[in-house]
């Protein structure tokens, strides 16, 4: 016999874990189901404990960049307190039972274990069957997706996971994969005495924004001692004396003790009965409606979702979910200025399209753009100032519809943007404003400005 509950919410990472505990604190019979931790990928490998390897890197790349500044500095590197936070402060040491307990106390009934979807309305997980009367939701999440290399299955070598579990450092690092995951952990090693080689199929790293920020990024990455090898792709994967041989398809080899592989995720949807309830994904991914509907009764949300792929995207749906759920459905799903940040140092913070995005689908398009380093902060800022402020205009309607912020603290300067472009403000109001001295944002500004071809004002030292 199915129990019958009120909801189902089938993967427990971040999205799911909000939206169940909402539902369960206000009432409703909610079962959580989730075979890995509690909170997904994000407190635990992914955003949480890697931003604590990327604090730790950029203190050391502060302290060297001392000299000639204000003083002298000798930075040694040591990887011992940064692995031990991430244990301590992180993850606890990867367990989750704070997690559960935090869903339990709320009223909800956690399940740990592998859920199916078991036809229309229910979900069986390790013999037992649920019955959801109102919903169930669909929350697996991703995991690292490994590409068909020939003799990567023969080798050992790392995903995110491994990465950040490390407590000792290897001397050498290849890393499969130029994206965000790949240059984080990428610069974060090579500053603290790692060897690195990153290799990357695209004409260029962080191929999915801007030209120029990929352009900034390789020249910050070679001053760190990282060698890129991009339009490249690994060929085949062997066994070394020293660790592993990478053969690359244009004649070359890379060897390390170590490989990385981050060549992106793939969606959870293997294996859920998706077909017991008439769902195919396209493309990998389940295209849900504006509420995250993708079936009677059935939503979707976080990273097996068209548009998922962030934490806070994840969260975002959640709420629209929930409401939807209750039955207070307010404003559907809006991603015309989703946000991003890659925590490389500089930082590239960016919402809504990119300029290429942007000419694809039609739009009439002008560009402005700033450099950080001749902003009055980022003259006062001095060593470490690489970046800038690129906006996307549609001409037509002079309203942004993408933006870019790439430098110190990039991703904090986002909020102003995604503002703009969500609420179409016009990119004369955006001229006018009062931006205050002498500040990061202030750029924000000066490449509104550009916009129209004017002349920024330079400051008289």
């Amino acid at each position: 016999m199915a129990e019958r509950v009120d909801v189902v919410v089938l993967g427990m990472g971040v999205g799911g874990e909000e939206l169940a505990e909402c539902l369960a604190e206000s009432g409703l019979n909610v079962v959580g189901i989730e075979s890995n931790l509690v909170g997904g990928e994000c407190p635990y490998y992914g955003c949480v404990p890697t931003k604590m390897m990327i604090r730790a890197d950029d203190m050391l790349a502060e302290g060297r960049r001392i000299p000639g500044f204000a003083g002298d500095s000798t930075v040694t590197p040591d990887w011992g307190p940064v692995a031990r936070r991430i244990r301590k402060e992180a993850t606890d040491n990867w367990d989750d039972r704070v997690a559960v307990e935090r869903f339990e106390k709320k009223g909800g009934h956690f399940v740990r274990g592998t859920g199916r979807l078991a036809g229309s309305g229910k979900v069986s997980v390790d013999g037992k069957v649920y019955e959801a009367t109102r919903a169930i939701v669909i929350a697996t999440g991703t995991s690292p997706a490994i590409p068909p290399i020939a003799g990567l299955s023969e080798v050992p070598y790392w995903t995110n996971r491994e990465a950040v579990k490390v407590e000792h450092l290897p001397a050498t690092l290849a890393i499969l994969g130029g994206g965000a995951v790949g240059l984080e952990l990428g610069q974060a090693f090579a500053r603290f005495g790692v060897k690195v080689t990153i290799i990357e199929g695209m004409s260029r790293v962080l191929a999915m924004e801007e030209p120029e920020a990929s352009a900034v990024l390789a020249d910050v990455l070679h001053r760190d001692g990282i060698e890129l090898r991009v339009n490249v792709h690994a060929k085949s994967v062997e066994r070394a004396s020293t660790g592993v041989r990478v053969n690359l398809d244009d004649g070359q080899q890379v060897l390390a003790e170590t490989l990385l592989v981050a060549t992106g995720r793939r969606a959870n949807l293997q294996g859920i009965g998706l077909e017991t309830v008439g769902l195919k994904p396209s493309s990998g991914l389940l295209q849900p409606d504006d509420r995250l509907r993708v079936g009677e009764r059935i939503w979707a949300i976080g990273d097996v979702t068209a548009n998922g792929g962030f934490t806070h995207v994840a969260i975002y749906q959640a709420d629209i979910v929930y409401n939807d759920i209750m039955g207070s459905p307010g404003p559907g799903a809006d991603y015309r200025a989703k946000p991003r940040v890659t925590f490389t140092d500089p930082e590239v913070g960016a919402a809504g399209l990119t300029e290429e995005q942007a000419r694809q689908q039609g739009i009439n398009v002008r560009t402005g753009i700033q450099k950080a380093s001749v902003t009055s902060r980022g003259w006062i800022h001095g060593p470490g100032n690489d970046g800038f402020i690129k906006v996307v205009e549609d001409r037509d309607r002079a309203v942004l519809v993408g933006a870019t912020t790439m430098g110190p603290r990039g991703g904090d300067i986002l909020g102003i943007f995604e503002l703009a472009i969500k609420n179409q403000i016009p990119s004369d109001d955006l001229r006018h404003l009062i931006y205050a001295y002498p500040t990061f944002y202030r750029g924000v500004g000066e490449a509104v400005r550009k916009l129209g071809g004017d002349d920024v004002h330079q400051p008289i030292w």
